[in-house]
C-alpha cells in the first residue's frame, strides 16, 4: 500500500510538473517596444513617450506608463516612430511584364509563380505587410506565405480580371476568335465575360479559388491594346450579379474605373471600392460617402513624366490615349482635396521587381506631394485596413483583428522607422525619381524593423 501510494504521489507530482511546463510552453511569446512614439494609424498627434507590448501575433497593450512584462524581449527603439504595417491596395504581383501581349504569348505558370514569390517578399522588406491584389493571382501565393514556406504579406488576391470581350481585360492575341482559349484564361489571371451568365460562373471561380474581393474591368486603359480609356464596359445588370456573387460571400466588388459616368454607375450597382477613379469629383465624393465606398489610385498618372514612360511614348495609340486621359483628369487632385473621401494606396506596377521596387518608393513620395504626410500615412495604414475588413467575417483569410492600426487587440504588424514621418515623409522609403531613376535597395534603410504578425523579418537596430 506505501508503494503504490507513493508510486500514485510521483505520477501526481511528475504530472504537475509537466503540466506546469506544458502550461509555460502554451503562453504566447510577448516582445516590449520601449522609448517609441506611435502613429497609430488614425491620430494625427503621435502617442509620445510609449511602450508597446505584442502577445503572440496581437498587441497587447499601448501604454505611457511602463509595462511589466518580465517574460518578454524587450526592444529599446530609442525615440523612433512606431507605426502599422503599410497596406498596398492594389498590385499585380503576378504579372512580370514586359507586356500584356509577351505575358499571354510566352509566360508559364512558373514564370508567373517565380515573379509572385519575389514580389511577395520585395513587398514585405518594404514595409508592406499587407497587399490587396487587383487581379491575376490566385490563392496559391497566399497559401505559401502563410505556411511560411515563402516570405511575404498578408494576402488578399482577386483571382482572373473579370471584364467584357475587347475591355481592359482582354489581353488575348489580336487575331484570337470569341471564346477562345488564352494563356490567362486558363491561368485564371484573367476571364472575358458576356452576359450575367458567365458573371455568376467566372465570379464564383473566382471564389472558389480563393479570391478575396471580385474585380470588374469597368473603364479601358492606356497601354492597353483594344480599348479606349473611355470605355464603359459592363452592363447594369452584368455588375451587379458580380456584387451579387461578391455578397454571396460576404465580400464584395473592386471595379477598374476611369470615366464619372462608370463610377457612378459602379457606386450605384454596388460596388464598394473604385480603382483610379480619376475622373473624381465633389457629386461622385457625396455618392461615395452616402455608399460607404472606398477609392484607390496611383497617383503616378499624375507625373508630369508620364508620356515619356517608354510603353506609353513607343505606341502611338497609346501615346494618344494618355494625352486624351492626363487633360480629362486633371481636377482629380483639388477634388479630393476639396471633398476627400477614403483613398486606399495603390501602384498598380507591372513589370519586373526592381521596376516596382522603383515605382512603390515614387508612388510614396507623390502621394506626399499631393496630399502632405499625415494624409499619406493613413492612406498607407487604417483606410487599407478598412478595405481589407470589406471582404467580411468568412472569405477575409485574416478575420480576427483589426489592420492598419496600432491599437489592443489589433494585429501585430509593425514598422519601427527612423525620425517622424509625418515632418520628413522620406523616412517611409520615398524616392524622387520614376524613370531613370537607380535601382533601390532591397528595404529602405530608414525602416529599421519589420514585424509581421508578431514575427519580426526585418531587424537592424543592433
Amino acid at each position: 500500500m506505501g508503494k503504490f501510494f507513493t508510486s500514485i504521489a510521483g505520477m501526481a507530482l511528475a504530472t504537475g510538473i509537466a503540466g506546469s511546463a506544458s502550461a509555460q510552453e502554451d503562453v504566447p511569446a510577448q516582445t516590449l517596444f520601449t522609448n517609441v512614439h506611435v502613429f497609430d494609424g488614425v491620430n494625427e498627434a503621435r502617442i509620445e513617450n510609449a511602450s508597446v507590448l505584442i502577445e503572440g501575433n496581437l498587441i497587447k497593450t499601448v501604454s505611457t506608463k511602463a509595462i511589466e512584462a518580465p517574460n518578454a524581449e524587450v526592444i529599446d527603439g530609442g525615440g523612433r516612430t512606431l507605426t502599422p504595417g503599410f497596406i498596398e491596395n492594389h498590385a499585380h504581383l503576378m504579372l512580370m511584364g514586359p507586356s500584356l501581349s509577351a505575358m499571354e504569348a510566352n509566360s508559364t505558370w512558373e514564370d508567373f509563380g517565380i515573379h509572385g514569390t519575389r514580389m511577395a517578399e520585395m513587398y514585405l522588406m518594404q514595409g508592406f505587410t499587407t497587399v490587396r491584389d487587383a487581379g491575376g493571382a490566385n490563392a496559391g501565393l497566399r497559401r505559401a506565405i502563410d505556411a511560411g514556406q515563402i516570405p511575404g504579406p498578408r494576402f488578399y488576391p482577386s483571382g482572373a480580371f473579370l471584364g467584357t470581350r475587347g475591355g481592359h481585360a482582354d489581353f488575348a492575341a489580336f487575331t484570337s476568335p470569341p471564346g477562345g482559349q488564352t494563356n490567362f484564361g486558363n491561368l485564371n489571371l484573367a476571364q472575358q465575360v458576356s452576359g450575367v451568365d458567365d458573371i455568376y460562373l467566372y465570379g464564383r471561380n473566382n471564389l472558389r479559388m480563393g479570391a478575396t474581393q471580385l474585380k470588374f474591368m469597368q473603364s479601358g486603359g492606356v497601354v492597353s491594346a483594344f480599348d479606349p480609356w473611355q470605355l464603359l464596359a459592363g452592363s447594369k445588370e452584368e455588375i451587379e450579379a458580380a456584387v451579387q456573387v461578391a455578397e454571396e460571400y460576404g465580400t464584395y466588388v473592386m471595379a477598374h474605373s476611369y470615366r464619372r459616368e462608370a463610377i457612378i454607375n459602379a457606386l450605384e450597382a454596388g460596388v464598394k471600392s473604385i480603382e483610379h477613379g480619376f475622373h473624381f469629383d465633389c457629386e461622385i465624393s457625396a455618392l461615395m460617402n452616402e455608399k460607404g465606398a472606398y477609392i484607390t489610385t496611383n497617383m503616378t498618372a499624375f507625373d508630369p513624366g508620364l508620356l515619356d514612360v517608354p510603353a506609353v511614348k513607343n505606341q502611338p495609340s497609346s501615346l494618344r490615349k494618355a494625352k486624351s486621359a492626363s487633360a480629362t483628369f486633371e481636377a482629380y487632385i483639388p477634388s479630393m482635396i476639396e471633398c476627400p473621401v477614403k483613398r486606399g494606396f495603390q501602384t498598380d506596377c507591372v513589370g519586373s521587381v526592381e521596376a516596382c521596387n522603383i515605382q512603390i518608393a515614387y508612388e510614396k513620395h507623390l502621394n506626399n506631394e499631393f496630399f502632405g504626410p499625415y494624409a499619406s500615412m493613413v492612406t498607407l495604414t487604417s483606410v487599407g485596413g478598412e478595405i481589407a475588413a470589406l471582404s467580411g467575417d468568412f472569405t477575409n483569410p485574416y478575420p480576427e483583428a483589426k489592420l492598419g492600426v496600432i491599437e489592443e487587440g489589433a494585429y501585430a504588424d509593425i514598422l519601427l522607422i527612423d525620425g517622424n514621418p509625418l515632418e520628413d515623409f522620406s523616412v517611409v522609403g520615398t524616392g524622387d525619381q520614376w524613370f531613370g531613376a537607380d535601382p533601390r535597395p532591397d528595404s529602405p534603410e530608414t525602416i529599421r524593423i519589420i514585424m509581421k504578425d508578431g514575427e519580426i523579418y526585418k531587424n537592424t537596430l543592433n
